[in-house]
């Protein structure tokens, strides 16, 4: 099938459309369903849940980035007003760990301490837990609890964790995974290439920054003797699976329910502590208990994303073909793994060498521990962290040949007739044009256009570039399950075992299940987040839920229908989907910047999107994750970053010290798109959650970079603070380098 080209411009690139009368459902810009109750206030979050004489919790935290606990003195606090209960590591010590993905083999796996023992392990982690009867009551209580600690020496740092020193007794070297990728004659081609370009990329450590905090309330149910958990969660079953197992009970016990989500990207991937704590104290108490985070609690012990270190070399022949890829990537764990903490580093060495044709490669990833708050996945985890280290070099490799950057990454790319395509790190893409793509992306974004435009600002004494970045998305591989229910009463009832947290995929889900029937969408009802009433499913991860949850009730529904044409009457299906491999999207970014030399501040003016996410269900959906994902981006590239001191005491522990975008900060987002339908689910899609996390903070850089090349500026790392921007300029004028 040829690709489907669109395009629209600006921030209203989101306006919805009414389907024709008769028009399938799918494919439509359709209003999301869900946005009516959310902007009136009738959303139904954790912090919403009304429970009866339910107990507050609140965390006593260690002040201590590493060292041993002396003694804990909570006489004050048990005496406090309404103090119903303390608890203590002695207390939980018998819990079980967190269920942790070892996609490879070998990792070694911290232990998941729910309150600190007798070792602490970073700033913020849960000492101690306060229960009374208010949240003031609690918090309350909580700060007259004294802890001593004896400090001892902090690995606060990747650079700091990277010497090896051996501080986690239960991972020898602070080595959690170490994984290779080795392919081709990759010294030979090195000693013989016309040109060896090296580049560096390192990341800010990122806090996903949702807009609901993390939120846990746990309710005992004295009639069943089980629990009804509401958790702030992307993974609804796996989270009932894990809390069971954690504490020891059968899962059939635990009723597990993800109300509203106000956002999640990753962080809510995996259970927590603090939550496990709640679970266990309302079972333990057999009465309600309760705990909503502050914000500075999510900053300060909320899993963190990014952070890495990464550097490679490229073998480039004289005429510009790349050759031989060599990387290393280093990833910072924190003090204890979330579920999918090893997924970041792994992601980051499989993907590449990206959409380029690199026979030969000798790839590296490391993932090592950090007395610091957990790293864990985090919109894009590990596909901006290849694409920024790939594109860094892709760029050097332009100015070695003295092509074009455009050019030089046409020469390059892989071609629509080598896909399937198997790369040199056993990964499979799956389909696509990606030459086609640039193509398209360049004609559209006005390439030589704005080349043309830099050249005459810069003549007229503006500082200004334009940066291009090419990537792919992996969008998760396995199953998920659905079931579809045609009611007597005429109702169309869809149960997914995916989630949602903001997305509109009860949207997009209805719009599939109502062109299998041939109704509107209003006529089809879509659950999902409730253990209980849905069916088992792995949940709203690696930009899965649309290829494989949405395929899943694409092929429940269309069971559903045959059933109820065959016995003419009320009809169900339910069905488990796998689907055939990982669908890979992909795409190009163009950023447009300008720099003020005299003070470093650089302004992002316009940003370029082609993204092709195969089959689209509802294009305002897709194009609203694409400005988000590039909001994300920009907030990298130009102003996020969580950082520590020497002692791993958090120096930006509130949003007065860690800066987030704001929409008047945001670029202007232009977005066009390719659909080239993947074959291996039912309905040809691909990911598109991290498209814009993952191309726009390379397309920033490497403008940033091409503006400031007059300067003799040849590198910089994000954020790309005005300071940083100014001492580089100042640098390269004292070193001579300044052409200008």
């Amino acid at each position: 099938m040829p690709p489907v080209l669109s395009a629209s411009k600006g921030h209203c690139a989101v306006a919805a459309e009414p389907a024709p009368a008769g028009a399938p459902a799918m494919g439509a810009r359709l209003q999301r369903r869900e946005d009516f109750a959310l902007v009136t206030g009738r959303g139904r979050f954790v912090d919403d849940i009304r429970l009866a004489d339910a107990l507050h919790v609140a965390f006593v935290r260690s002040t201590a980035a590493h060292g041993r606990i002396k003694a804990i003195d909570a006489s004050e606090a048990r005496a406090g007003p309404g103090v119903a209960a303390i608890y203590t590591g002695a207390d939980v010590a018998d819990l079980g760990d967190l269920t942790v993905n070892q996609v490879v083999d070998g990792m070694k796996i911290p232990p998941f301490p729910v309150l600190a023992g007798m070792q602490v392990r970073a700033v913020g982690q849960p000492v101690a837990a306060v229960l009374a009867m208010t949240a003031n009551l609690a918090a309350d209580a909580a700060d007259a609890v004294l802890v001593e600690i004896d400090a001892q020496p902090a690995l606060a740092t990747l650079a700091d964790a990277a010497r090896g020193d051996a501080l986690f007794e239960a991972v020898p070297g602070n080595i959690v995974l170490h994984k290779t990728w080795r392919a081709g004659r990759v010294d030979e081609i090195f000693a013989g290439a016309a040109h060896v370009v090296r580049a560096e990329a390192k990341h800010p450590r990122l806090a996903p920054t949702s807009l609901e905090p993390r939120g846990i309330a746990a309710d005992y149910d004295a009639a069943t003797g089980g629990l009804t958990v509401w958790l702030t969660t992307q993974t609804p079953h796996r989270s009932r699976t894990d809390l069971a197992r954690i504490l020891g009970l059968d899962s059939a016990l635990i009723r597990l329910i993800a109300p509203d989500v106000g956002g999640a990207f990753g962080m809510k991937a995996s259970l927590y502590p603090e939550e496990v704590l709640v679970a266990w104290a309302a079972w333990t108490l057999k009465r309600p208990v309760r705990w909503t985070a502050s914000r500075s609690e999510d900053l300060l012990s909320a899993s963190h994303g990014r952070g890495g270190w990464n550097c490679g070399s490229l073998a480039v022949s004289e005429d510009g073909r790349f050759l031989a890829l060599r990387a290393e990537m280093i990833a910072p764990l924190g003090h204890w793994l979330t579920n999918s903490a090893a997924i970041p580093a792994w992601n980051a060495g499989r993907i590449l060498p990206g959409p380029y044709a690199v026979e030969a490669v000798d790839i590296s990833a490391r993932a090592l521990l950090t007395h610091t708050a957990p790293v864990g996945i985090y919109r894009g985890a590990g596909r901006p962290e290849a694409a920024l280290l790939m594109e860094r070099l892709v760029e050097e490799a332009a100015r070695a040949t003295g092509l074009d950057p455009a050019e030089i990454r046409r020469r390059n790319l892989i071609g629509s007739e080598c896909m399937p395509h198997a790369g040199p790190t056993g990964i499979v893409l799956d389909s696509g044009n990606y030459p086609q793509a640039l193509e398209t992306f360049c004609r559209f974004a006005g390439y030589e256009d704005l080349k043309n435009e830099r050249d005459a600002r810069r003549a007229a004494g503006e500082t200004t570039g334009i940066g291009l970045a090419f990537y792919v998305e992996p969008c998760g591989r396995g199953w998920e399950s659905a079931r579809v229910e045609l009611c007597a009463d005429g109702r169309i009832v869809g149960y997914t075992g995916s989630s949602s947290q903001g997305h509109g995929r009860e949207t997009a889900y209805a719009q599939i299940v109502a062109d299998v029937f041939g109704v509107d969408p209003d006529k089809v009802e879509i659950r999902a987040g409730d253990t209980a009433t849905c069916p088992n499913g792995i949940g709203a991860v690696a930009s899965r839920s649309t290829a494989i949850g949405g395929s899943a009730l694409l092929a429940a529904a269309r069971e559903a229908k045959a059933k109820a044409d065959r016995d003419g009457g009320p009809a169900v299906a339910e069905t488990v989907y796998e689907t055939g491999g990982e669908a890979w999207g992909y795409g190009c970014h163009l950023a447009v910047v300008s720099i003020d030399v005299e003070t470093g501040v650089l302004t992002v003016e316009r940003i370029f999107c082609l993204d092709d996410v195969g089959t689209v269900i509802n294009p305002m959906l897709v194009e609203g994750q694409i400005m988000g994902g590039v909001a994300q981006g920009f907030g990298e590239a130009m102003l996020e970053e969580i950082v520590y001191d020497a002692d791993g005491q958090l120096l930006t522990g509130s949003l007065s010290d860690y800066a987030l975008p704001r929409a008047d900060r945001v670029p202007e987002i232009r977005i066009a798109a390719m659909a080239t339908p993947s074959p291996l689910n039912l309905l040809g899609a691909k990911g598109v959650g991290e498209a814009g996390a993952i191309g726009a903070p390379a397309a920033i850089l490497n403008a940033a970079l091409d503006a400031l090349t007059p300067h003799g500026v040849r590198d910089l790392t994000m954020p790309l603070t005005g300071g940083k921007i100014w001492s580089a300029i100042a640098a390269a004028r004292k070193a001579g380098n300044d052409e200008v």
